[in-house]
């Protein structure tokens, strides 16, 4: 199966639903009326101040590549109601054979810090195609974002220390594995233990030896000495299979060999034990012994939490490997985005207004074709103000906060801005490229260096200006009142 997962046609990749919509929007006739559907989500992950956009390239290739082959047709024929009637019919197989995105999508770079309710993605299509859009955009979008998030904040609690990214061995699948190397390294990972990322993605991979090389020798010092011997330009021992500090030494004996040979004994890692007692020591010895240069890095199921707490204690490790909590994003098995109907052509080709109601405020959708402008104070951020582009240019004196109409933040006048989502497809056509991933690295970084440390805490962050434009706001209220049958404001 493996092998031939990825090859061909990834339409099928997809809920059922889906594509009994678009069945039901082909027989109404509905299919080619354009709409706009707008990808968000409505809650930040790991109950932080902020999350990383990722997974657009992703996204691009797959919408690029978007077709029904002859095996999914034959595929869906093979579908029954529950009347053992089939699901589809034939003309909808036509159909289908000669689909193709035909339309416009608007998104936010990767690397680029985003917020509730704020389109990662905006897709403007015949409301067939977009609808079958859903799943995979999501699919692409939320795990890489989740995952991007997740980096940066262990990146940030490192301190501009590198952070490995190891968890491979953890991730969810060969594609988990791969996306979730590629969204690590976009949050701020310095390199991946991840040699197939680094052979397709061309990120840094770094990575000497486990446990298993020194149980297959039985003397620890024999097995660093024979590791050395055969790789003397990677020598970082895993030190703690036995006697950690023991094998401390065990890895000082060892690199004065490496010294007397022309080489240098990089480091020493820990991976078990009380890291920052054990890394103390380690530090002591190592550099007592004349090697000062030496790293020493930990592993051991970190995530930003410890690493925060470690380096409260003092800990020397200088390079932070983590696996697991970082590849699967521990903590939040899923970002939560969603991908809804935001505006609509009616018969007559004019745009109609869309908006999902709950009894909760948070999941009331905000209608129209966004954008997204984000303003910036003397080099820092000062919020971000949803608009509407169907009704036309924003009213900027104030940011109305959808989930609380009391909630609203005055902006200064004649701030800098620039618009957050970019053209990246019109008529079907890729017109953005998307840049190397070190870019999109850089990009987080510096997205980073713009926000108040409030919002970037780890616990219980400020939370960061986001909302609509007064003329959306009122317009959003309007639906509101008129789908519950309010006749006057209250």
């Amino acid at each position: 199966m493996l092998p031939t997962l990825y090859r061909g046609s990834l339409a099928l990749l997809t809920d059922l639903y889906q594509l009994t919509m678009a069945y039901g929007y082909w027989k109404q006739r509905r299919a080619d009326r354009m709409a706009t559907f707008q990808l968000f989500f409505r809650k930040l992950p790991f109950s932080g101040g902020y999350a990383v956009a990722a997974g657009l390239e992703l996204a691009l290739d797959y919408v690029r590549q978007f077709r029904f082959d002859d095996d999914d047709l034959s595929y869906l024929a093979t579908l029954r109601g529950n009347d053992d009637r089939p699901l589809f019919e034939e003309e909808f197989f036509a159909y289908l054979a000669k689909l193709r995105f035909t339309g416009d999508i608007d998104a936010i770079a990767e690397g680029t810090l985003v917020f509730p309710n704020e389109p990662l993605v905006r897709v403007t299509a015949p409301l067939l195609v977009a609808q079958l859009l859903e799943t995979p955009l999501l699919n692409l979008i939320n795990f890489s974002t989740l995952v991007a998030t997740k980096s940066a904040r262990i990146c940030q609690a490192a301190r501009g220390q590198p952070v490995l990214e190891f968890g491979l061995r953890r991730a969810q699948g060969i594609d988990g594995g791969l996306t979730g190397t590629r969204a690590a390294y976009i949050g701020g990972a310095a390199a991946t233990s991840n040699v197939l990322a680094g052979k397709l993605l061309g990120i840094p991979v770094r990575g000497t030896h486990a446990h298993s090389w020194v149980m297959a020798y039985g003397d620890e010092r024999e097995a660093f000495a024979d590791y050395a011997e055969v790789m003397p330009n990677n020598c970082v021992f895993l030190v703690d299979t036995y006697d950690t500090l023991d094998g401390v030494r065990h890895a000082i004996e060892v690199g004065q060999d490496l010294r007397k040979r022309g080489h240098k004994l990089a480091g020493i890692r820990l991976d078990s034990g009380d890291l920052a007692y054990l890394s103390i020591e380690a530090r002591r010895l190592l550099d007592d012994a004349g090697f000062p240069e030496a790293a020493i890095v930990g592993s051991s199921d970190l995530d930003e939490h410890v690493i925060q707490s470690l380096k409260q204690q003092g800990a020397k490790i200088s390079i932070w490997g983590v696996g697991t909590r970082l590849a699967t994003a521990y903590d939040q098995p899923a970002l939560g985005g969603v991908y809804k109907l935001a505006a609509i052509q009616n018969e007559a080709g004019q745009w109609e207004h869309r908006i999902k109601l709950s009894e909760q405020r948070i999941k009331t959708t905000i209608p129209g074709r966004l954008q997204v402008r984000r303003f910036l104070q003397a080099g820092q951020v000062a919020g971000d103000l949803m608009y509407d582009e169907l009704l036309g240019e924003p009213d900027l004196n104030a940011i109305f906060d959808p989930a609380d109409p009391l909630r609203r933040k005055k902006l200064p006048a004649k701030l800098e801005s620039e618009s957050l989502l970019l053209p990246v497809m019109r008529q079907g056509e890729v017109v953005y490229t998307s840049p190397p991933l070190a870019e999109m690295q850089a990009r987080t970084k510096a997205q980073l260096e713009q926000f108040h440390p409030s919002v970037l805490r780890l616990l219980n962050p400020h939370s960061y200006p986001v909302g609509i434009d007064k003329k959306l706001f009122r317009q959003r209220e309007q639906m509101i009142r008129e789908a519950h049958g309010w006749r006057e404001e209250v």
